[in-house]
Order: structure tokens, then C-alpha cells, then sequence
């Protein structure tokens, strides 16, 4: 199967989060389940011209009213056969910032840029003689893309070619006002059939849930979920009515970066055979994070962008959050990474200096991240939602129980501790308050300290689990024959 990813961010070249790691991680187990894998990406000012392949030849793109001229690179991604083209046009990505820059948090001009992007997938596939059966499309960068084949005259060798759409968070779905339609290329009377229309203005991840063949999303649970009024973002009547053509596939992790046998960054490589070994990096993370070294106490780790969507407020909001009475009322650690939202970054330095049971790292630090995965106890992820999370698949993988809210891929990932059985792989609040996370992390401390041979047996099974890409490509290869399918019926 010939396979055209059109993305606004991939791993290696640029990343912003999870989707960057998602489109190159698929890519590769399609590449290796034997499929032809095709990348289009911006070229970001960010991304050094210097080492790519430039392609011959300019390439015209018509784009509304207009005819932009574009030059075209080249790159694989790395132990790879997948090519990556980088469109290249200065005036639209040659600037500070992916989406946006620290004084304008979103570019006014994202309807055209990223209309430019998906116009030139096609333009590029007619200057390669290369046309896909699937289009594969990633969130409302890449909606345009598989939605032009449906309603514009678009080369007939694009006839046959099946579209998805994938929805990687539904809290971002690129709503501008009507001014920017042209930009789309798309004819006016399409703005309503192809699903442009959000309350007068335009939105482009509705337009892609209207026309792609195919939708899906990053686990099984959010796929219901996003059909339902508390998780949709307005979009749920739309996907209810498409839900035949709704799939949740839970994503892959990178077991090459991610796993305690052979983890570059930590101090004691480990696995579910020699577990004991995970102390001497609890030991190191204690020291790195300024804590007081003892294996007499559990250790609860913490990576997170610190937004709301990731329970922050319920954490750590002033007067109201859990954490501080957690560290006053029982005996653990907690060793927290992140940044995000000023507030709470200000809290947490507060806490941080007032608790010497809690420590603090306002920032990205990926080594760190790594060493917190292997040498906490637990890991605390109480996501208002969280579409896939990969954070709990790390440590589970790592040995390190998750204590999580009943949503989204945690739910489908992490199995809820029966205190009578010892089964499960972690601890599960059902509903999101700063009361039902201190109890239950109280109920896991509890656990620590009086059911070690449950805890034992569940760090081994959360360890055998297969989150691997592996899976997940069997999976879309389901999804782009039910594609195909639908389109050429």
C-alpha cells in the first residue's frame, strides 16, 4: 500500500508533542510491515536547510486566489525507508515559533499556512508521479488534506486514493472566521457540505470528521468519549452521527527510548527479572531532586505540562489542591517535572521550598524524565482527559505503578488494584476532585507499605505489557482497507 502522511510536526525534525513522535513511530511499523511511506511537513525555520536534499525545480501551488511557488527537500527518517518532503516557502514558515511565538500564541495566518501545506501534498505527489492509495491526515494542520480529493477537481489519479483523518486532542480545531475560507482553495458552495461551518465562523477538524472516509483517534475509550457532550468540544453530535467510521487505536511507544533494560539515561539498567535494581535509581533521583535519600518511604513522580487538561488545579491550586496536604498527612516523596502555566509554576517553587518532601523542576529536562520514570514508585497522572497519555505506558513498562483518572487511554491502559487479589496494574480514581486523588494516593501509600507482595506482582505484570507500535500499525492497516473500501465502494 502506498501511504501519504500529511503532518504538521515529526520526530526528528521538529516537535511541539506527542503527534511529532506518533507520525514518525507509525510510519516506520508501516514502512516495516512493507508498505510504501510517504511524509509532508513544513519546512520550519527551525529545521537547517543544510541538511536536507533541496529536489529540482520549483514547485507551483495553487492556493485560492493565488499561485504560491514553494521549494521542495528532502529527508528519511532515521533506520528508515520513509521519505520526508519539507515544503519550503519563507514568507509562511520561515519565523520564529511552530504555530504561533511568544507574542502572537497563534499566527493569524495558520489558515493559509497550513492550507498551503496540504495543497502542496498533492502538488508534490504530481511532481514525484507517486500517488497514494490512503492520505493519512494528522489533526487540523493536515484536515484540508482529506477533504480537497471530495471537493475539488483534483488529478484523476486521485480518484481512487482513500482518506483518513486522525484526531490526536479535540480540544484544538483550528477555528478562524469566514475571511480565511478562500484560503482553502475549496469552492463557497462547499462551505457547508464539506463541513467548514461552526456557528458562522470556520472550522477545520470539523470539516475533516465530515469528509475523511475514515476517523480515528488515539485510544479506544476517547473515541466514545469524544462522542459525548463533556468530552466532544462541541464536535460530538458530528462524530455520533459518523460513528460507524469512528476508531479509537490505542498508540505504540517507542520501546527503543523507552525501556529500563537498556535506558541511556538512568544509573541501573533493569528488568522485570532483576527489579531490584530499580533502587539505585530511586537513590539517584533523590539526590538529583535535592530529596532525603531512603528507601523507607514511597516516591511519587510527576511529568507534566502544567495546563489545566492535566489536573493541575486539582494538584496544586492554592488553598484547594491535594499535594500539600498529601505531604503534610502522609510519608512519601514527590519529585515533579514539568512547565506550563505561570500560576502554577509559582506554586510549585513555593512548594518546592516549603516541603522538604517535595522538590521541583520547572522545566523540560528529558534525562530527568527518564530518571524520574525508573526510580519513582508510583506516577501520578490525573488527566481531566487524556486521549492516548504515553507517560503511563512508560511506567508501567518501568516498573513504576500509575495512579490515574478513569479517562481516555489511561483508562484503557492501566488495570485497577484489587486489594483482595492483588490484581491489576495501578490505582484508578473514577471521578476528578482534589479529594478523590488524596485518597486515592492514599490508598496506593497504603498499599506500599502493607501489601509489598501485591505491589511486587504488580510492577511484573505492568512490565510484560505490549504497548508496542507493532500492534498499533496491524491496527491501521485494518483501518486504511476499511478506508479504501468506503471510498471505492
Amino acid at each position: 500500500m502506498k501511504i501519504l502522511m500529511v503532518a504538521s510536526e515529526v520526530a526528528p525534525f521538529v516537535r511541539t508533542g506527542g503527534l511529532a513522535d506518533v507520525v514518525t513511530a507509525l510510519s516506520k511499523v508501516l514502512d516495516k510491515q512493507g508498505h510504501e511511506v510517504k511524509i509532508v511537513l513544513p519546512r520550519y525555520y527551525v529545521i537547517n536547510r543544510e541538511q536536507l536534499e533541496l529536489l529540482e525545480g520549483p514547485m507551483g501551488v495553487p492556493l485560492g486566489f493565488q499561485e504560491v511557488w514553494t521549494a521542495v527537500y528532502k529527508s528519511r527518517i532515521p533506520e528508515s525507508n520513509v521519505s520526508v518532503y519539507f515544503i519550503d516557502h519563507e514568507q509562511s514558515y520561515g519565523r520564529e515559533g511552530i504555530y504561533g511565538s511568544s507574542t502572537e500564541p497563534d499566527y493569524a495566518d495558520n489558515p493559509l499556512r497550513y492550507s498551503l501545506l496540504c495543497h502542496s501534498a498533492f502538488q508534490l505527489c504530481r511532481k514525484l508521479d507517486w500517488f497514494p492509495d490512503v492520505i493519512h491526515a494528522h489533526d487540523w494542520q493536515g484536515a484540508l488534506a482529506a477533504i480537497l480529493p471530495k471537493y475539488t477537481r483534483q488529478d484523476s489519479k486521485f480518484n481512487k486514493t482513500a482518506t483518513v483523518f486522525t484526531v490526536h486532542n479535540m480540544g484544538y480545531q483550528g477555528v478562524y472566521g469566514k475571511h480565511c475560507f478562500p484560503h482553502t482553495g475549496i469552492s463557497w458552495e462547499y462551505f457547508y457540505a464539506a463541513g467548514f461551518e461552526d456557528w458562522d465562523r470556520m472550522n477545520f477538524l470539523k470539516a475533516g470528521l465530515v469528509s475523511a472516509d475514515v476517523v480515528t483517534t488515539v485510544s479506544p475509550t476517547y473515541a466514545k468519549e469524544i462522542q459525548t457532550p463533556e468530552y466532544g468540544f462541541r464536535m460530538d453530535g458530528v462524530l455520533r452521527f459518523r460513528s460507524d467510521t469512528v476508531r479509537g487505536i490505542l498508540n505504540g511507544i517507542d520501546k527503543d527510548s523507552w525501556n529500563p533494560a537498556k535506558d541511556k539515561f538512568i544509573p541501573a539498567k533493569y528488568s522485570v527479572k532483576t527489579l531490584e535494581k530499580k533502587a539505585e535509581n530511586k537513590k539517584a533521583l533523590q539526590e538529583a531532586m535535592g530529596l532525603p535519600v531512603t528507601d523507607k518511604v514511597p516516591l511519587i513522580g510527576i511529568i507534566s505540562r502544567l495546563t489545566d487538561q492535566k489536573g493541575v488545579a486539582e494538584l496544586f491550586g492554592p488553598s484547594y489542591g491535594c499535594v500539600p496536604r498529601i505531604c503534610n498527612d502522609m510519608k512519601v516523596q514527590f519529585a515533579v517535572l514539568g512547565q506550563g502555566e505561570r500560576w502554577c509554576e509559582n506554586e510549585l517553587r513555593v512548594l518546592s521550598s516549603n516541603l522538604p518532601n517535595l522538590k521541583a523542576s520547572i522545566k523540560y529536562d528529558e534525562k530527568l524524565s527518564h530518571l524520574i520514570e525508573a526510580g519513582s514508585d508510583f506516577y501520578l497522572m490525573p488527566s481531566r482527559y487524556e486521549p492516548c497519555g504515553l507517560n503511563q505506558m512508560y511506567s508501567l513498562l518501568y516498573g513504576t505503578l500509575p495512579i490515574v483518572h478513569k479517562t481516555g487511554g489511561l483508562n484503557d491502559t492501566v488495570e485497577n488494584y484489587n486489594e483482595e487479589t492483588g490484581e491489576g496494574t495501578g490505582f484508578v480514581l473514577d471521578m476528578l476532585s482534589p479529594q478523590s486523588v488524596y485518597d486515592t494516593v492514599g490508598w496506593a501509600v497504603f498499599a506500599w507499605y502493607n501489601k509489598k507482595d501485591h505491589i511486587r506482582k504488580m510492577q511484573e505484570r505492568g512490565m510484560k505489557k505490549d504497548f508496542s507500535w507493532e500492534r498499533a500499525g496491524k491496527e491501521y492497516e485494518k483501518v486504511y482497507e476499511q478506508a479504501l473500501k468506503i471510498h471505492n465502494k
